[in-house]
């Protein structure tokens, strides 16, 4: 085979170097113009605010390297002299090189999609419950229409071969068995894979929802088909089938509103003012920027053998700002007992006697002491 290459080019060599000449010219015809389209949309970006170009740049700077040049060579093809065997093999290469760029391309693409239809949802500040849902429904889709996009490109590449084709025609008339067969072995697969598309319809969680799982507090990070991402308060990650959410209860704290109420608990002896209390609860949440303007109540919840609970109930926009309100009330409302009504602080009582506990009751003179 290699004499016969050999002799070929030996008879047409001129015909051959002009072919080499013309793959090398299209290739770096391809990277000029990736260059000069990379250019082209970083000068538009700087122009227009609004316009996508950073995000194409980032996302399509390395497909646009390969794809460009890998299309203009598939262009100057017909120009090119080989013998069939080789052209047979480099059509196929050219081929399967063709259709994994522009999966690749149109992977990015919804890529670019998806950021910058949430830039666009951030620009105006605090996000929306309308907001967490589009970002949940894209970013879902995406992952849908990717993986689809890697199966038909898959698919296409195989079915350039003879011999899979004929296998497939073969298998086509056994369909239903193998259907049936492979049904029953990825069951738990595919039945997790279509929980992410419930998911997707039916949002029991959405992307930045405060949730509380497994005994821990946290917001949703990332949702994909198979699995969902908590992101701990303390930065851990807990990582989730997603299927859990469609079989297991758990706490979602923002279902159909961020914002949120949390409570301050203050144990205090039976003599603390309430009503005190209560004036400076509202002055405290009042001069608080996080404090949303809505809920605002001190009771006594609980009375116990020494002292008495009070529960400050306070809400705020969303979790994180109700963390730190009530972070802040607690200071504040310790803060006034400690230095207001340090007697109204729990206490310890006794009564102290003197004289003999057996003589008879009328007879003794008790002293009592507050401890």
């Amino acid at each position: 085979m290699w004499q016969e290459l050999i002799q070929e080019f030996e008879k047409n060599w001129q015909g051959y170097l002009t072919s080499a000449v013309v793959i090398l010219a299209a290739a770096a015809a391809g990277f000029i113009a990736q260059f000069l389209i990379s250019r082209l949309i970083r000068a538009i970006s700087r122009k227009k605010t609004d316009f996508p170009g950073s995000l194409a740049v980032k996302h399509l700077r390395w497909p646009l390297r390969f794809a460009l040049p890998i299309v203009f060579i598939a262009a100057a093809s017909p120009f090119v002299k080989a013998p069939p065997s080789i052209q047979y093999g480099a059509g196929i290469i050219l081929t399967t090189l063709l259709i994994v760029v522009f999966a690749w391309t149109a992977i990015k693409a919804l890529s670019i999609v998806v950021d910058w239809s949430e830039r666009r949802l951030r620009g105006g500040g605090r996000e929306t419950l309308r907001d967490r849902r589009i970002f949940t429904q894209v970013r879902i889709i995406k992952r849908i229409v990717a993986t689809v996009v890697v199966f038909v490109a898959a698919a296409i590449i195989l079915l350039q071969f003879k011999e899979i084709s004929n296998l497939g025609t073969t298998l086509l008339a056994s369909a239903g068995v193998i259907g049936i067969v492979v049904g029953f072995a990825a069951q738990r697969s595919l039945g997790t894979f279509f929980a992410g598309f419930q998911i997707a319809l039916t949002q029991p969680i959405r992307i930045d929802d405060v949730v509380v799982v497994e005994g821990e507090w946290g917001t949703i990070e990332e949702i994909t088909l198979t699995y969902v991402v908590v992101r701990i308060w303390d930065l851990r990650r807990l990582i989730l089938p997603v299927t859990y959410f469609l079989e297991k209860p758990f706490q979602n704290w923002t279902r159909t509103s961020a914002a949120v109420m949390g409570t301050v608990f203050l144990y205090a002896d039976y003599t603390a003012p309430v009503a005190a209390l209560r004036d400076k609860l509202k002055e405290v949440v009042t001069a608080d920027p996080l404090w949303d303007k809505k809920v605002c109540v001190l009771q006594v919840t609980d009375t116990r053998d020494r002292t008495v609970e009070l529960r400050a109930l306070v809400s705020a926009a969303d979790s994180p700002s109700l963390w730190d309100l009530r972070c802040h009330v607690r200071e504040e409302l310790v803060r006034f007992l400690t230095e207001t009504y340090p007697l109204s602080l729990p206490r310890f009582r006794a009564v102290l006697d003197k004289e003999d506990p057996h003589e008879p009751r009328k007879t003794r003179g008790p002293l009592k002491k507050d401890l």
